[in-house]
């Protein structure tokens, strides 16, 4: 990947009199948060995917076994809800996991043509591994803000995210379902 190199150049001004400026309005658009958000995460998942890429997986694979770990029992309806993709999406990366044992597929109890999803102690050992990259990433940033901050931090990720998405997994977040480090 070719890294894009911006010192000396400036940012593209805002058009002011653009007939297909955006409702907000050109002086209104948030481009300190946009481009912070894009530098945030390309370097929140870039500390994961170079663990990654050493088992020949990518960022799909860390969503299905991030999601799996999180959610024992998952069912693969629901993941494909989650992760806002398709069956045919899903199934290579879905048939690697399952392949090279970092998850296991079971039927459901009640209903046979569930599956449901769980992870290896493998695949929950590789979590755990990413998921300490990126915890570390995450309190070197909070560092030096105290609690409130940190909240008001949470508060933002929260009121960025849809809530009238119907999704078990963000019900279980916004219901605290799942606790979470304070």
């Amino acid at each position: 990947m070719a890294d894009i190199n911006f010192s000396g150049m400036a940012a593209k001004p805002d058009s002011q009199g653009d007939d297909n400026a955006p409702a907000a309005g050109a002086r209104d658009l948030r481009w300190d948060i946009i481009e912070l958000l894009f530098f945030a995460y390309r370097d929140f998942v870039g500390d994961a995917d170079q663990e990654l890429e050493a088992f020949g997986f990518g960022r799909a694979h860390h969503r299905v076994i991030h999601f799996v770990t999180r959610y024992p029992g998952l069912k693969v309806a629901d993941l494909l809800d989650v992760l806002r993709i398709t069956k045919q999406s899903l199934g290579r990366v879905l048939k690697q996991l399952l392949d090279e044992g970092y998850i296991v597929q079971k039927t459901g109890n009640n209903d046979r043509r569930q599956r449901l999803l769980y992870a290896t102690p493998k695949g929950e050992a590789l979590v755990a591994k990413l998921a300490g990259l990126q915890t570390d990433r995450i309190n070197r940033a909070v560092a030096g803000i105290d609690p409130a901050g940190v909240e008001t931090v949470r508060q933002f990720l929260r009121a960025m995210i849809d809530r009238d998405d119907p999704d078990k997994v963000l019900e279980a977040i916004f219901g605290g379902g799942r606790k979470t480090r304070e």
